[in-house]
């Protein structure tokens, strides 16, 4: 039985590592079985101590499951690193929730209030933001002048829907550096989509893409308690497996923008999937990561009941280092985290194009 166990665990484990990469646009559930994949590796570890112990040839079996899993750990936690440099090209991420989020029932204006301040004293150079807010007739909600111009971002892009003149909503790029080129990737609807701004830096030019994808639109209070999972379990999931999809036909667009890029790209946004996910293994296979090179513990960013996924995330190409990531737990003025990191690179910025005719 010890044998059977080990051995249906074994497969188990190999064909959901391997699941990351097939698309949920060809099998929809694929990306609600690999959020298992945490589980399974605790069972492996658990398997590989027993067998150990009880000095069985079997425990080869979990252990090769651990070694082919080993990302999977990477991607879920990181022991801090020193950062030898923190100076360079700082870049900010945060999902505002419109400016208007409240905890507990608290105030949503002092909240505002709180969560503006903290954004006028960030000194980060590039600053990205999903689900902004913007009412120019209303002074403590004209968040362009507030965050912008009057802080020094003179060059900033935004996709707004809604009444320009008056309140409307989006996805918004703000800059020290000046803004050479911009345009919009996806469509925004019901604040999501993506935009990019080519920003010149001294001598050099990145491409910045903020992403907002599909989101998960589930109700997360409704999931505090056992009732609450019993009543909306069948909805939920109906939710996650409806936003994997989309999500999945986002991404391939969003990839084939990113692979005609001129330039060096840095992605940075809320992705609404965690790290076991289709997107974020696609874009792992193409860019770095930067909370995986140079973040610390497991950089939850959701700030919800289920405060222990992390969807929000900064990749970046080859070209490019990471010195500092950072998730700011400290700042609990959204329904997210801020993320923020720090880029460095040696020589004058050269994309680094990927494909046979390279090699």
């Amino acid at each position: 039985m010890v044998k059977f166990l080990t051995s249906i665990l074994f497969l188990v484990s190999l064909a959901l590592f391997y699941s990351v990469y097939i698309s949920p646009e060809f099998f929809p559930y694929v990306g609600l079985i690999t959020l298992t994949i945490p589980l399974l590796l605790i069972i492996n570890g658990l398997f590989l101590v027993l067998l150990v112990l009880s000095k069985r040839k079997l425990a080869i079996l979990p252990l090769i499951a651990i070694i082919a899993g080993w990302n999977f750990i990477g991607v879920t936690f990181q022991f801090p690193k020193k950062s030898e440099n923190i100076e360079g090209l700082s870049v900010l991420s945060y999902n505002v929730a419109l400016f208007s989020f409240s905890r507990n029932n608290g105030d949503s204006k002092e909240n505002n209030k709180n969560i503006i301040k903290w954004l006028q004293d960030n000194p980060s150079d590039i600053k990205c933001f999903q689900e902004f807010y913007q009412d120019p007739t209303t002074p403590s909600r004209n968040a362009i002048k507030l965050l912008g111009t009057e802080m020094g971002y003179e060059y900033s892009y935004e996709i707004i829907e809604g009444k320009p003149k008056s309140r409307s909503y989006g996805i918004a790029i703000m800059s020290k550096y000046p803004i050479i080129n911009e345009g919009k990737v996806l469509d925004t609807k019901r604040n999501n989509g993506v935009i990019f701004a080519d920003i010149k830096v001294d001598k050099d030019t990145i491409r910045i893409y903020n992403a907002h994808l599909e989101s998960m639109s589930i109700e997360s209070e409704n999931l505090n308690n056992l009732d609450g999972i019993k009543e909306n379990y069948r909805s939920t999931l109906s939710k996650l497996k409806r936003g994997q999809i989309t999500r999945a036909s986002q991404l391939d667009i969003l990839l084939d923008h990113m692979r005609n890029s001129p330039y060096v790209n840095i992605l940075v946004g809320d992705f609404n999937d965690v790290p076991y996910s289709y997107t974020y293994f696609s874009l792992r296979k193409i860019m770095n990561n930067a909370f995986e090179k140079a973040g610390k513990g497991f950089g939850f960013t959701y700030n919800k009941i289920l405060f222990f996924l992390r969807i929000d995330n900064i990749f970046f190409d080859k070209p490019l280092k990471v010195s500092q990531f950072k998730t700011h737990k400290e700042v609990d003025y959204s329904d997210h985290y801020p993320i923020s990191a720090v880029f460095t690179w040696d020589k004058p910025l050269q994309k680094i194009i990927e494909d046979s005719d390279q090699e």
